[in-house]
Order: structure tokens, then C-alpha cells, then sequence
């Protein structure tokens, strides 16, 4: 890609990024790469960030350069050409008008991203993106639409939202954020979650699963954006693709999170005491 404001012709623009640099989408010059460049995805952020989720590429862009490394961050519009190089992919969610105007460009990347979940790349797909990435959606009507089955879970619409916020126990710490879904997801056999639920509904409000993970590849319908608020749980997204890009362990720099600790501490005393 180049710079965020323009696009190679013939191809959607992107989409400006609150406080990203606008020349965040260029690779660096030589010399300039830190302790290496990290390649971030964002998938169709016109169609699937209306909660907010475009914020995660804001956090882990800004998190990346906190650590010493450098990202070029990426938006995939629908119809465009994949980017070539992708060491972390995040999706976020939308109405079911924007999941439709999708599927058509998922099912031409689809083998892309099932070879690269398979080879490691972390994922973080919210909410429409994390059901997309399920084996189906089952409508209210009965109408079954093909997941891509990277994560083995089914999601049926309700009539019904499931709204409010959310804490989850974790392998990553206890996470905070914001569910608004009407799907009803259920895990596949064998399928891990994502987290266990300690306040909220979760995955279907009944089995106190939220979210699924398979290998590196988290899906969760939490928003706020749910990154900001969970540095830890960035940082472990962050140390996956800096490994996968560099070939050596990451090599994180000490930041200071005790703004973000702070506010995630009072949610889950307001929401757990």
C-alpha cells in the first residue's frame, strides 16, 4: 500500500486512522527498520469496524513502535489485491449488510487465510469477522451461510441482542470489554474458548464460553475496542507476529500500562464486587 490517503488505481482508499502517521502503510527506509518490521492487516475496515475496531490497529500499531519495532499497516478493502506480506491480521465487527457486501472477497482470500492461520500468523477477528471465521452462520430464517471453518464453531442469529459489559477470565489475565451481538455462538467439539465468562453473556449467554482461539487465531465479540483496554493481551498478539517476522523470540520495551490497568481494575471491581 501507500501512503493511508491514496491507492493504487483501481483501488479503494483507505481509510484514515485517528493519530496514525500517514505514511504508516510504507514500508521504512533502509536503516529505519528498528528491531524489525511487522506487516499489519486490517480486513475490510469500511464493511466491519462500525463498533469501534479499528481502534486495535490503532493500539497495536502504536504499541509495535512503543516496543522498537516498526509496522506497516495495511487495510484490505473488498476486491483488492491481499497484501503480500502479513504478520498480524485483525477484523472487526458490522451490520449484516456489511458481512454480505464481504463474503464475496473472503471466499477469494479464503485459502490465504486458512494457510496462514495454519502456518501461525495471529488473528484477532471481532464480533461479524469472528463469526465469518466459523464454520456457518445460521439466519433467524433457517438460511445457512459457509464459514471459513478456521475456527470450529456455529453461530445462530436471535431475535434477541445480547448486550452490556464484559469480564473474562483468561490465559492472558482477566479482559475487559463491550458485547453487541444477536448471534448465538456454540463451540465445535474440541474447540477452545477464547475466555470464561465472569460477567456478561458471552458466547450464547448460556455455557459461559466467550470466544473461541485455535492455535494463534482469537475470535471474541468484544468490543471497546476491546485492545486498549488489555495491553497484555496486545502484547501477546504483538510478540507472536514479531517473532513470526524477525525469526527471533520478542524483545518487548517496559511501557507504562498503568492508565489502561487502572481502568480494566475499576471495570471488573464495578462489574465482579
Amino acid at each position: 500500500m501507500t501512503e493511508q490517503s491514496k491507492a493504487p488505481t483501481g483501488q479503494p482508499a483507505d481509510l484514515p486512522i485517528l493519530g496514525e502517521p500517514a505514511r504508516s502503510g510504507m514500508e521504512p527506509e533502509p536503516g529505519q527498520e528498528g528491531k524489525g518490521v511487522i506487516h499489519l492487516v486490517h480486513l475490510y475496515p469500511r464493511e466491519m469496524s462500525i463498533y469501534g475496531d479499528l481502534g486495535n490497529t490503532r493500539t497495536l500499531a502504536a504499541r509495535i513502535r512503543r516496543h522498537g519495532y516498526v509496522p506497516v499497516v495495511h487495510q484490505h478493502h473488498p476486491g483488492a489485491d491481499f497484501p503480500e506480506q502479513a504478520h498480524l491480521i485483525v477484523g472487526g465487527g458490522g451490520q449484516d449488510s456489511g458481512q454480505v457486501r464481504v463474503e464475496r472477497d473472503l471466499d477469494v482470500i479464503a485459502d490465504r487465510l486458512r494457510t496462514m492461520a495454519a502456518d501461525g500468523v495471529p488473528m484477532l477477528m471481532i464480533c461479524g469477522m469472528y463469526q465469518l471465521m466459523g464454520n456457518a452462520f445460521i439466519t433467524v430464517e433457517g438460511k445457512r451461510l459457509p464459514g471459513l471453518g478456521i475456527l470450529n464453531v456455529t453461530t445462530r442469529g436471535n431475535e434477541k441482542r445480547m448486550i452490556g459489559p464484559v469480564v473474562l477470565r483468561t490465559e492472558f489475565g482477566d479482559v475487559v470489554g463491550y458485547e453487541n451481538h444477536s448471534g448465538s455462538t456454540v463451540l465445535g467439539e474440541g474447540q477452545l474458548p477464547f475466555g470464561h465468562v465472569v460477567s456478561g453473556l458471552g458466547n450464547n449467554g448460556e455455557d459461559g464460553t466467550e470466544g473461541a482461539r485455535s492455535h494463534n487465531v482469537f475470535g471474541s465479540y468484544l468490543h471497546g475496542p476491546i485492545l486498549p483496554a488489555n495491553p497484555a493481551f496486545a502484547d501477546a498478539l504483538i510478540a507472536m507476529a514479531a517473532e513470526l517476522a524477525t525469526g527471533r523470540p520478542f524483545e518487548p520495551a517496559d511501557l507504562d500500562d498503568e492508565i489502561a490497568d487502572q481502568a480494566r481494575v475499576r471495570q471488573i471491581k464495578r462489574l465482579v464486587s
